[in-house]
């Protein structure tokens, strides 16, 4: 029996969107960019993990057939122009952020999944939806990508999107692989930023 292709609710995924728009949006805002680059961020960051995987499994690329979709992300951009940068700093984004990257990773992976795509390949289209906007928004900012810090990032949205791998390998349903996943992947990131963890980094030597 084919994988349906997965689909968050229109609130919902319109909100974990908005999220990832809405990091982006600060990034440009704390380096005093004018609104046009506010703007781009919000959407580089907002729908470019997503952008990405569709265009390497040869899907439609998902925001540009979704009339909402770019409006929601302007209108991030535009609170985030309106607003002090200080109203947002704090750890309710970081958590917001925690959630949308599990949800994300496993949306990704069964997606992909969905359009044929191995399980371990799958894996990481749902690691590129979850991580790629965020890392796309840190390289245009000048500031270290997520994927070069040792904090539990990648690796969250990695076992969230291994959980949902292995959950549709043996046949939970839908509901309970969706369920295990996001717990698993939410559950790391959220230990990380509780605790600051983060993976040992290499020592060099010769």
């Amino acid at each position: 029996m084919p994988l349906v292709e997965p689909v968050l609710p229109a609130a919902l995924d319109l909100i974990g969107i908005a999220v990832f728009a809405l990091t982006g949006a600060l990034a440009a805002a704390r380096l005093k960019q004018t609104f046009v680059t506010v703007a781009f961020f919000a959407l580089v960051t907002g729908v470019g993990g997503g952008s990405v995987r569709d265009l390497l499994i040869g899907a439609p690329v998902f925001w540009v057939h979704d009339a909402t979709v770019a409006p929601v992300c302007l209108a991030v951009a535009l609170v985030a122009w309106f607003t002090p940068v200080h109203w947002w700093e704090g750890r309710a984004l970081d958590w917001a952020d925690a959630l949308g990257l599990a949800v994300y990773s496993v949306l990704g992976t069964i997606k992909a999944l969905a359009w044929g795509v191995p399980p371990v390949p799958a894996i990481l289209m749902g690691v590129v939806t979850g991580c790629v906007g965020g890392i796309i928004r840190d390289v245009l900012a000048g500031l270290p990508s997520i994927l070069m810090r040792p904090e539990l990032y990648v690796t969250a949205a990695a076992l969230a999107a291994g959980v949902a791998a292995a959950g549709m390998a043996i046949g939970l349903t839908p509901g309970l692989t969706w369920t295990l996943a996001v717990a698993a992947g939410f559950a790391l990131r959220g230990a990380a930023i509780h605790w600051s963890l983060g993976l040992p980094t290499h020592r060099g030597g010769n």
